[in-house]
């Protein structure tokens, strides 16, 4: 049997998200326009609006229906 392994996360996937939003920008700053660049902006939009959107789920004044 295959022993899984755990580890707790020491900041919040909102938080991992944006850092990697930013890596991302930074680096495409760095290359020219193109193909490339358009690939890693994409990529740093998306993982800004799942961080919203995973906020939005996380937040405290979302309830359920009745």
């Amino acid at each position: 049997m295959k022993i899984r392994r755990r580890f707790r996360q020491t900041i919040t996937l909102e938080e991992r998200l944006a850092d990697e939003a930013k890596r991302l920008r930074d680096e495409a700053k760095k290359l020219p326009p193109g193909p490339e660049q358009a690939e890693l902006l994409r990529k740093a939009r998306e993982n800004e609006m799942v961080a919203e959107v995973a906020g939005w789920i996380t937040s405290p004044g979302l309830q359920p229906p009745k």
